[in-house]
């Protein structure tokens, strides 16, 4: 890494707001023009670099640069964008099988009616009675197609903690859900 980039790393590390405002103001629009380049929207471009540039202050004492700064900007931001992209692939594959089961609940008959409405309250009542965090990471996971790495970033919390939740919410869903067989986590 060359010198000057050592030394801003460094002082954004040690806490200089200063520092990091001056690395801030120069790369926040090229950062933005290069988000938008892969996501179409500067808009929601702004938004991957504003929260790119939170988390990097908010982290700033655990973040390790190998090369040069201006490396791991760009990176970070493309890697931001992809995630981005991931998520409303996601998002899109839920709502499509959302209205398929939408679809589906219009022509269920009465009985499979009540089962879907008990298997709803069992998921909701389930959920109320995990502790909140671990509630939140299933829901992160499950509802909106998290990985665990982005959860553990996101709540600031380990991996090995998010798997820890999971699989606490995995086995109180397997008891409460046993008879249903037919249902999958």
């Amino acid at each position: 890494m060359a010198l000057a980039d050592y030394s801003t790393q460094k002082k954004i590390q040690e806490g200089n707001i200063r520092e990091f405002e001056t690395l801030f103001k120069k790369y926040y629009e090229p950062l933005c023009h290069y988000a938008e380049s892969m996501l179409k929207d500067i808009d929601i471009a702004e938004e991957v670099v504003q929260e790119f540039f939170y988390n990097y202050w908010r982290n700033r004492a655990t973040i390790s640069i190998q090369l040069s700064l201006n490396a791991y900007l760009y990176k970070s931001i493309k890697n931001n964008s992809l995630n981005y992209l991931r998520q409303q692939n996601v998002r899109k594959k839920y709502a499509t099988q959302s209205i398929e089961t939408q679809k589906e609940e219009e022509t269920m008959n009465p009985q499979d009616e009540m089962e879907m409405a008990e298997l709803n309250r069992i998921v909701e009542e389930t959920l109320h009675q995990l502790p909140e965090r671990c509630s939140q990471i299933f829901q992160m996971s499950r509802f909106e197609g998290k990985k665990y790495q982005e959860i553990a970033d996101k709540l600031a919390i380990s991996i090995k903690t998010v798997e820890a939740d999971m699989g606490k919410a995995l086995s109180l869903f397997r008891e409460k859900l046993k008879r249903y067989n037919r249902v999958a986590m």
